[in-house]
């Protein structure tokens, strides 16, 4: 899969963006772009990517995601339409120092958590669906006012969850941040399948010996340890999610392509075994 830039078109009369989606399936790529993004899922379900963090959704989801922070729905057994709202906006789009007058500081700490990826939850998420919903009917002045209580309404809550701690893509320069994306966005679309590092390298016109060791130098692991990272996080979510699925089915729908590689890379990651882990969620 090829990396998405993604241009966001903003309205004719509107300085932000406040979309209703109504899809057979979520087909948005890989992607990022410099606007700040509120997404609210009001049906389907699948897998959740943000950043280096990957997760379950379903109706109700509410995340905000920072500029830049690479981001991708993906359905699976669902058959549900994909129906989304979507809110986007630049940081500075009411002016460079809006959000820096007194009574918005609250806000302006929300969009700097915003760059791990933000999932809120509980009452909160209850509440913002419904203002939401109420707001995709109005006028994009009232929109306007919305948005602003909207984000002082998730700045003042507790009930949230950092997606991916590391802030590691906000952190990169520029360039390593376009090259790490590609490999990134590949790895998403393709971590199940057997990844050779003759194609990840040629992704970003490097030989593998140069690719592996730019790549160790910038993120400080090897690719093979980020990949089974990647899949082992993604394995977390099948046993929990899908109890009827056996540690074997597990295994080969993350991506290993044996019981006992899974099974080590698995403990050596959680601390636990695959059965294990799923005994210890049941049982909390």
């Amino acid at each position: 899969m090829k990396p998405s830039f993604e241009h966001i078109d903003a309205l004719p009369d509107s300085s932000f963006t406040f979309r209703e989606h109504v899809l057979k399936a979520f087909d948005a790529p890989y992607h990022f772009h410099p606007e700040i993004e509120l997404t609210l899922i009001l049906s389907s379900r699948g897998k959740r990517f943000v950043g280096t963090n990957v997760s379950d959704f379903e109706a109700g989801d509410l995340v905000l995601i920072g500029p830049n922070v690479p981001h991708y729905w993906k359905n699976e057994n669902n058959t549900d339409p994909a129906h989304s709202i979507v809110i986007q906006f630049k940081e500075e789009f009411l002016g460079p120092e809006f959000f820096r007058k007194p009574e918005f500081l609250p806000i302006a700490r929300l969009l700097q958590r915003a760059k791990s990826g933000l999932h809120f939850y509980g009452k909160t998420a209850e509440r913002v669906t419904k203002e939401i919903q109420y707001l995709l009917k109005d006028n994009h002045f009232h929109r306007l006012l919305g948005l602003l209580d909207l984000l002082h309404t998730l700045a003042d809550s507790q009930e949230v969850h950092t997606l991916d701690t590391s802030q590691f893509f906000a952190q990169l320069p520029k360039t390593d941040y376009e090259r790490l994306n590609k490999i990134y966005a590949y790895m998403a679309e393709h971590f199940r399948q057997e990844i050779r590092l003759e194609t990840i390298s040629e992704l970003i016109n490097m030989t593998p010996q140069s690719f592996c060791r730019y790549y160790k130098k910038v993120t400080k692991k090897t690719f093979i340890d980020s990949l089974n990272e990647y899949r082992i996080r993604y394995a977390s979510q099948l046993l929990l999610s899908d109890g009827d699925l056996t540690v074997s089915e597990v295994c080969f729908q993350s991506g290993f392509g044996n019981i006992s590689h899974f099974n080590r890379q698995f403990r050596q990651t959680t601390g636990l075994a695959p059965l294990q882990y799923r005994q210890e969620f049941l049982r909390s």
